[in-house]
Formats: structure tokens, sequence, C-alpha cells
């Protein structure tokens, strides 16, 4: 399981790297404007030299042929960037032509398992179903990770699992469980994984009983 941080803070990004257990990162415009970034490209330059894996950078055009204009220049920055596409029928017209360029894609905004067929039949390297807005809607996005599973190992398709909108630890290790290859995850959830009630209280202990055999 490839473990990836969903954000553009830098320091966030800094910080789960010297956990020593990132393999990447994803970023989307919502993300980069809560950030305040004003130069995307400055921005994933920088990201490129903090974490070397998967670094998806999406575009905002919505056209097929601006859609090949934005991610052609993005895939320039770094031989990491995987262009992030949405998963609409122009952006599959792009995924097609970018995987014939051998630039890899994320084909993002996925909510069905018929839509994750058609991103791997054109080509694309990563599909990002979003588990929690699944969730928010009272559909099981977990539900759509194990189908997504299922039917890429039943035709053998190569695109991978990337379980996007991760909200807690919970949702991680269904992930694991169902054998998806990545999780993408806000930087509170990254925390949130290393957390234990015991090993803070099993920590506290430790700690206190060696401080007495100091003070003997």
């Amino acid at each position: 399981m490839k473990i990836f941080i969903d954000t553009a803070n830098l320091d966030e990004i800094r910080e789960a790297a010297a956990m020593g257990i990132l393999d990447g990162v994803t970023t989307n415009p919502s993300l980069v404007s809560k950030e305040g970034h004003k130069d995307f490209r400055s921005m994933l330059e920088k990201i490129c030299a903090m974490v070397d894996g998967d670094i998806s950078a999406e575009v905002v055009s919505t056209k097929c042929e601006d859609i090949l204009k934005e991610g052609r220049e993005l895939a320039k920055i770094h031989k990491n960037i995987v262009v992030k596409v949405p998963l609409i029928k122009e952006g599959l017209k792009a995924v097609k032509v970018f995987s014939e360029e051998n630039i890899r894609t994320n084909v993002t905004l996925c909510f069905s398992a018929s839509q994750a067929v058609l991103a791997a039949k054109a080509g694309a390297y990563i599909i990002s179903p979003f588990v929690g807005r699944l969730d928010d809607i009272s559909q099981n996005g977990m539900e759509l990770i194990g189908q997504i599973v299922q039917i890429y190992g039943n035709y053998n398709y190569r695109t991978q699992v990337l379980v996007a909108s991760v909200r807690h630890p919970i949702h991680f290790v269904e992930s694991c469980l169902l054998g998806a290859e990545i999780a993408t995850m806000p930087f509170k959830v990254i925390e949130q994984l290393a957390k234990h009630p015991l090993t803070d209280i099993g920590l506290e202990k430790f700690l206190s009983d060696w401080d007495k055999l100091q003070k003997n």
C-alpha cells in the first residue's frame, strides 16, 4: 500500500516525508487555492524536490485539446508529475492521447465502477474513486473500491486504484484489506494512523517508571 498526502501545504508535505512513510502527493485546484499559491509551477517544483514519488497535478481545462495542452506543460515540470484529469468524456479522450504519448494520468472524480472501467480502457495510470464523498450522500464508498479492485483483477487492467477522499483510519485499513494500491489523505488522517490510546498510556507509564528509577 502506497500512502499519498492530499494537500498543497508544503509544511505538511515536509513533515509527512520526514516520517519516512510518504510515497507521493495529490493536489487539486481547491487545495492549491486554500494555500494561496499563486505560482503553481513553482509549488510543484518544490513538492517534487521534497518527495521522490508520484505527484498529481490537476488540469483545469474541460475540452480535450485544452487538457492536452495544459497536461503536456505540467508533465515537463518533472519526471514524477502525473497529470490529473477529470472523469468526463473530454477527459477520457485526453487520457487516451496522453497514454499514447507515455504521459501518466490520474483520472479523478470517479464515483462509479463503470467510470473506472472506462478510465482503465482509455489508458489511465491511476483511477481516483472518492469514498468520503459517497459516504456523504449515504452510499458506501468502500463498496466501490471493492468493485473496482475486483473488476480490474478480472480483466488484468494495469490501472492503479487510488482511494481518495479518505476521512479516517478505517477508510485506510479497509483500502489495505481490499487490495487498493494507493490511499491519499489529509495530513491529520496520516497523524491519526499512528495514534492509539494504549500506545500513549504505555509510553506514559514507561517514562513515569523510568523517572522513579532515576530518583531512587
